[in-house]
């Protein structure tokens, strides 16, 4: 059968919407993790010597040990949002797969 030049293959299927919401999720927690590392950043520097930026949290221990765990969840829980978004993402709509039987590519 031979094509003609006017034919669209893009056509035959519907344009499905954006995937707006699973874009911002993976934007947020992207945030979310770099929050994460900043905070753990922070609260290792005041666990570990004398910076003088750093006063409050060079006096305070338990303070600058509750920093760094916060950060450290932070990242945890940006990383997991991250990847989860990013599956989303990379789903294709129109197949209805388990998601063990993707590949893994992240």
């Amino acid at each position: 059968m031979k094509l003609k030049g006017s034919f669209d293959a893009r056509r035959l299927r519907q344009r499905e919407p954006g995937n707006w919401g699973a874009r911002l999720a993976a934007a947020f927690s992207v945030l979310l993790a770099t929050l994460g590392i900043l905070l753990a950043m922070a609260g290792v520097a005041g666990l570990l010597g004398n910076y003088a930026a750093l006063t409050e949290l060079n006096a305070n221990r338990p303070l600058a040990a509750t920093l760094a765990v916060a950060g450290l969840l932070l990242l945890y829980f940006g990383v997991r949002f991250w990847r989860r978004s990013r599956i989303r993402l990379r789903r294709a709509n129109g197949l209805n797969l388990s998601p063990h039987l993707m590949k893994k590519h992240d």
